[in-house]
């Protein structure tokens, strides 16, 4: 089955590429889901028409995202968690800490763009990468500091 990506697809391709995939994983899948459109002689002529429109909108939604990227890079987000006397951390700093502080400081993002591959268990400063679109990414500071009971 041929179609036309509608959306940047990390395992398959960018927007506006057309992709042999197949009919299972297409019907059932990314049809539904409006990811793709079925490359007919139609859909594709007109496709090509509006790819100026297209370009400029992705041009606007990059700058946009942009500016966001740049806020998380000013952003330190500090975490207190217990410790035992050994300075043991009792819980860890995870993903939905990191996107519920930035939703705090009027960054709304997804949790699947925190690019964290476990959760921060020690005290400290880290940072952690903020995946907004591909080729788009920002990095926000963690402080973790104790917090005696």
């Amino acid at each position: 089955m041929k179609v036309i990506l509608k959306k940047d697809i990390p395992s398959l391709g960018k927007a506006g590429e057309i992709k042999t995939i197949k009919d299972g994983y297409g019907r059932n899948y990314l049809v539904p889901k409006g990811f793709v459109e079925i490359a007919t002689e139609g859909v594709v002529r007109s496709w090509k028409l509006s790819a100026e429109k297209r370009k400029k909108r992705i041009e606007q939604e990059n700058e946009a995202l942009n500016k966001v990227a740049e806020k998380i890079s000013a952003i330190t987000l500090s975490f207190s968690r217990p410790v035992s006397e050994d300075e043991t951390i009792f819980g860890s700093v995870a993903k939905s800490d990191i996107v519920k502080s930035l939703k705090a400081a009027g960054i709304e993002i997804h949790k699947d763009m925190v690019n964290l591959d476990a959760s921060i268990k020690a005290l400290g400063n880290s940072e952690v990468e903020i995946v907004l679109k591909s080729g788009i990414a920002a990095k926000v500071k963690i402080v973790v500091t104790a917090h005696n009971k």
